[in-house]
């Protein structure tokens, strides 16, 4: 049986339309074979990546900026590759500003908020 997170309450960022019980279960889902942190990390970015719809645009730093893919940095962060105009930033995912209405699968960058929440 894998090691199960500590259930916490929503943290700042969340989609508050979705319910813990389903936050629960996405995560459950999205890490029905991994162990470990970073198998973990790595899971949540294949889902995302596989759920998320790409590009969207949003805000970033007061102006509009497209997300054009997700990425796993060398220390297993999850970030959006950003751009505007000719310029790109990644921004990790914990910290991105979703647009209203969401995007496609953005259920899931909630449900890996929660998760993350209850690691630190």
């Amino acid at each position: 049986m894998r090691p199960r997170r500590p259930q916490r309450n929503r943290g700042k960022g969340e989609n508050t339309s979705l319910s813990a019980a389903r936050l629960d279960a996405l995560i459950e889902e999205a890490l029905i074979d991994a162990s470990g942190d970073s198998e973990q990390r790595t899971a949540f970015f294949t889902v995302l990546e596989n759920s998320l719809a790409i590009p969207f645009a949003t805000q970033g730093l007061g102006i509009e900026v497209s997300v054009e893919r997700l990425d796993l940095t060398a220390d297993e962060l999850i970030v959006a590759v950003c751009r505007h105009g000719r310029v790109r930033q990644r921004i990790p995912i914990l910290d991105l500003p979703l647009p209203s209405p969401p995007p496609q699968g953005a259920d899931w960058i909630a449900a890996y908020r929660r998760w993350a929440s209850a690691a630190s």
